[in-house]
C-alpha cells in the first residue's frame, strides 16, 4: 500500500516512506528501504566475521572507516585492517579512511565528510549510529549479514516504531541560542541507550550552513507534518539543567546530580569516543585543567574524534594544556571506550568517562565501577582524584 493523499507522518515515518519509494509506514510496519550510505568500520573484516560479497551493488554508497582497533594491536587485526583495503580497491570504493591525517572514528568522520544527509537513510556496523541523526537523517546501527546485505542489494528493512517527540524549550545561556551540532550528535549517540531505534533532529539554519560549510551532495530536507501523530510529546528546559552522572552498570534511571556522587574516588578518568571527543569538549577539558595538576594516582586519557579534530586541538594549545596538566592524548581510536586496545580497568578500580557505555566489563575488568559524566565534570574529577562538580575549576 503506498502513501495515501493528507496522510501525516512524522521525521522519521517521513524518510523511511521516501527511501521505500513513497510506501506508507506505520508503526509496526515491517519497511524495505533504499540505503544512501552504508559504512564500515575496521571489526567488520575481521576474519571470524568477514564473508566476501558476491557482489557490490553502489560502490558509491559505501564508506570504510578504521576506528575501534587502531592501529592495529594483533597481527589478526592487522590481516583485518589489510582485507578491508584489498576491498576498498577492488570494489572501486572511494570513501575509504585509513589509518592518518584523514582517520577517527568513524561517527565523528560521518559528521565531517556530510555523508549523512538529510532525508536519507544511513546505516552503520556500530550501535551508536543513531549519531548521524542530528543530519535529520534516520540513521541506525547494523550487524553483519545486514550490512551485507545493504552492499549487496542497497536495501535494508526495519520495523516502524512509535515516536516520542522532545521540545527544547530554552537555551543554556543566551535567549534564541540553538544546540550546537555537536551536543546534537551527543543526544543522538546516547539514544542507542535509551534502546531508541533512530533518534532524528528537524532541518534548520545551523544544519543547512553546516552541511554547506563541508560541500554536502544535494538532499532534501524533511519536517514533519503539523498534526503528525507521536506516541508522547516531551518538553526540556535546557535553562535548568544541571551537570549529572550515571551510575555504574546501567543509563536508564540511574542518574543523579554531581553532588550525590562527589567524593567517590577513581583511578582513571576517560574523554573521547563518538560521543565526546569532539573540539568544543577538548577545548571544556582543557579550560577546566588549565594551571592545575592531575591528582596522584589517576590516569586521565584524553582521545580526539579524529586525526583532524587532534590537529585543530593542537594548534589551539588544547593539548598542550592538558598534557601539562598530566593528560594522556592518544592518536584518535575507540580504544578505552570499548575496551578494545588501551585503558583498561582492572579488577576494583573506578573510572568516570564521558564515552557511551558503562555497564559491567565494558572498560576492562567485570569487577570496575564505571560512572559516566560530561568532560567538564570529568576534567574536574581527574584533578581532584574523586568525582568531583566542574564549577569547582570552571565558571558555570
Amino acid at each position: 500500500m503506498y502513501l495515501e493523499e493528507g496522510q501525516k507522518m512524522n521525521v522519521v515515518e517521513k524518510i523511511l516512506s521516501a527511501s521505500a519509494q513513497g510506501q506508507m509506514v506505520r508503526p509496526g510496519d515491517l519497511v524495505t528501504v533504499d540505503v544512501a550510505t552504508a559504512v564500515m568500520h575496521d571489526l567488520f573484516f575481521i576474519k571470524v566475521l568477514w564473508r566476501e560479497p558476491l557482489k557490490v551493488l553502489h560502490p558509491d554508497r559505501l564508506v570504510i572507516i578504521f576506528d575501534h582497533i587502531v592501529p592495529g594491536n594483533t597481527p589478526e587485526m592487522a590481516e583485518a585492517h589489510q582485507r578491508a583495503r584489498d576491498f576498498a580497491q577492488h570494489v572501486g570504493i572511494r570513501r575509504f579512511h585509513d589509518i592518518g591525517i584523514d582517520g577517527g572514528i568513524c561517527h565523528q568522520i560521518i559528521a565531517d565528510k556530510a555523508y549523512a544527509l538529510p532525508g536519507t537513510v544511513l546505516t552503520c556496523t556500530d550501535s551508536h549510529t543513531s549519531s548521524a541523526g542530528a543530519f535529520n537523517c534516520a540513521a541506525r546501527g547494523t550487524a553483519q549479514l545486514d550490512m551485507t546485505a545493504a552492499i549487496t542489494t542497497g536495501k535494508n528493512w526495519f520495523q516502524v516504531g512509535e515516536t516520542i517527540r522532545y521540545e527544547f524549550e530554552s537555551a543554556f545561556s543566551e535567549p534564541g541560542a540553538a544546540l550546537s551540532m555537536n551536543a546534537r550528535r551527543t543526544l543522538c549517540t546516547m539514544a542507542t541507550e535509551l534502546s531508541a531505534e533512530f533518534a532524528v533532529f528537524e532541518f534548520d539554519e545551523q544544519l543547512r550552513q553546516f552541511l554547506a560549510e563541508r560541500g554536502a551532495r544535494p538532499y532534501t530536507p524533511v519536517m514533519p507534518d503539523a498534526n503528525a501523530r507521536y506516541l508522547d510529546v516531551r518538553r526540556i528546559d535546557l535553562g535548568v539543567i544541571e551537570p549529572l552522572v550515571a551510575k555504574p552498570d546501567r543509563v536508564v534511571k540511574n542518574s543523579v546530580p554531581v553532588g550525590d556522587v562527589a567524593g567517590i574516588r577513581i583511578q582513571q578518568a576517560f574523554i573521547g569516543s563518538c560521543a565526546n571527543g569532539t573540539l568544543d569538549d577538548l577545548e571544556v577539558a582543557a579550560s577546566v585543567v588549565a594551571g592545575h595538576k592531575v591528582a596522584p594516582g589517576v590516569r586521565f586519557i584524553v582521545t580526539p574524534a579524529s586525526q583532524a579534530i587532534y590537529l585543530e586541538a593542537s594548534r589551539r594549545g588544547y593539548l598542550a594544556t592538558l598534557v601539562e596538566a598530566g593528560a594522556i592524548v592518544t592518536n584518535s581510536t575507540c580504544g578505552p571506550c570499548a575496551g578494545v586496545s588501551f585503558g583498561s580497568l582492572a579488577a576494583g578500580e573506578t573510572c568516570i568517562t564521558a564515552s557511551t557505555r558503562n555497564f559491567k566489563g565494558r572498560m576492562g575488568s567485570k569487577d570496575a565501577k564505571i560512572y559516566m559524566a560530561s568532560p567538564a565534570t570529568v576534567a574536574a574529577s581527574a584533578l581532584r582524584g574523586e568525582i568531583t562538580h566542574p564549577s569547582h575549576f570552571l565558571a558555570m
